[in-house]
């Protein structure tokens, strides 16, 4: 008869922050990939502005904007003393993401969607940054 030895409750803790640190960064890097999808979409209608459709626009502009109102949601649902400087600026910069977006609508111009690409590839550089270190 061989007894079975009691589990380590501080091992199951530990792999649970371990855990917790893996879903974090892959969290980043999804957030990270969805940014640069959303840049490349605009990117590639920027490209063929020449042979654009309002109906490409507004999908281009949507997908960007979807991804800016999860940003804006967290910033706001998880604003603390700790996070509180970065969640106004996430916040900031979504609202000029969705000002920004709107004027394009109003009035499209392919340099409008300069600072959108921008704002995508250095927010996505960001966190991918943070998630390899």
């Amino acid at each position: 008869m061989s007894k079975r030895l009691p589990t380590n409750p501080y091992g199951k803790v530990a792999q649970s922050y371990a855990n917790q640190g893996k879903k974090q960064e892959d969290r980043r890097e999804t957030e990270a990939k969805a940014l640069l999808k959303a840049a490349r979409m605009l990117q590639d209608l920027q490209s063929s502005w020449d042979s654009r459709s309002s109906q490409k626009i507004e999908d281009a502009l949507k997908f960007n904007r979807q991804i800016w109102v999860i940003f804006y949601d967290n910033a706001i649902n998880t604003s603390n003393e700790n996070t509180s400087t970065l969640s106004g600026n996430v916040v900031n910069l979504a609202n000029f993401v969705f000002r920004r977006s709107m004027e394009i609508l109003a009035a499209p111009e392919p340099d409008k969607l300069n600072i959108l690409i921008n704002i995508n590839r250095e927010v996505a550089n960001g966190l991918m940054s943070k998630s390899s270190q």
